[in-house]
């Protein structure tokens, strides 16, 4: 016996990402960097009800719930913090996805750095190099980033670049994105990455697993948005469930970081550095600030 589902049953009858809400206030110094941070989350625990839960979920906390938010070195470096979490039970058939919390930690953390640098004043790569002077490997890939990428060249008329750097996994990765707009749809010509996923056993491995996932982190960016009325999800197949298609696809270069650390995680930290990047890019072609995937401009 075999079972073939058809798409539109795999579409409405699966296991779905958690839709997260996050607040934060973050106080800012005269030299515009950060003294205080205070950040909600607020979301369903992918690990409740799963045997996972008595590993994962201690004191109440889902680790994956905040991963990318609690260990981010932009957080953890400040005496005055605090992270909250509130797991509300939706009804809705939650797991993981690629890359599982980063997926809307690595977008919110590296989204809120881009306007905290603009609230000091400050250009985006130079603010974090500030903030994570401290943290070589998170520089590290940083500078090969907006090196190869050529941040601050002139770019063509209508283009912007934006920028993300990311730990996941025990791998550091950051992305440059180049984009414009028509009629109000986000273009994404190319993407740079630099990755430290320390020792590179398989160059050719890992540029394959940071392709794949900038694919997939473009896709979740610009479409993959799903609906849920009536306790039903709306979408059906791919008219109306989209995923990047071939002729969206950028330029993607891939920069490893030469290394001797322990070898970290590949098939997945490539995808939080994505969508920042983008809406990064965004802000700075438009001046619209897009805190919410999918990302869409709004019309003037």
């Amino acid at each position: 016996m075999k079972t073939v589902w058809a798409r539109e049953d795999d579409i409405r009858g699966g296991y779905y990402r958690s839709m997260y809400l996050h607040k934060a206030q973050v106080g800012l110094g005269a030299d515009g960097l950060p003294m205080s941070w205070q950040h909600v989350l607020v979301g369903q625990s992918i690990m409740a009800g799963t045997m996972l839960e008595a590993a994962m979920v201690k004191n109440g906390i889902d680790a994956t719930s905040v991963e990318g938010v609690a260990d981010s070195p932009y957080i953890k470096d400040l005496p005055h913090h605090q992270v909250d979490l509130h797991s509300p039970q939706t009804g809705i058939n939650v797991l993981w996805l690629r890359s599982v919390g980063h997926t809307h930690t690595g977008f919110v953390m590296e989204s809120l750095i881009d306007e905290l640098a603009t609230a000091a004043g400050k250009d985006p790569v130079e603010y974090r190099r500030t903030l994570l002077k401290a943290h070589p490997r998170h520089l590290g890939v940083l500078n090969l980033a907006v090196e190869k990428a050529s941040w601050g060249a002139p770019l063509p008329d209508g283009h912007a670049l934006g920028v993300a750097v990311h730990e996941s996994f025990g791998s550091y990765v950051a992305q440059v994105a180049e984009v414009s707009q028509d009629n109000l749809v986000i273009r994404v010509h190319r993407v740079v990455c630099a990755v430290d996923c320390g020792i590179a056993v398989n160059p050719q491995s890992i540029t394959a697993q940071m392709e794949s996932c900038i694919t997939f982190g473009l896709g979740m960016a610009l479409h993959s948005k799903l609906t849920v009325k009536d306790g039903g999800v709306m979408q059906s197949n791919y008219h109306d469930y989209q995923v990047l298609r071939l002729n969206e696809m950028p330029a993607v270069e891939v920069h490893i970081v030469p290394s001797t650390e322990k070898p970290g995680g590949i098939g997945e930290p490539g995808v939080p550095p994505t969508a920042p990047a983008v809406a990064n890019a965004v802000f700075a072609l438009t001046g619209q600030r897009l805190r919410e995937l999918p990302l869409q401009l709004a019309g003037v």
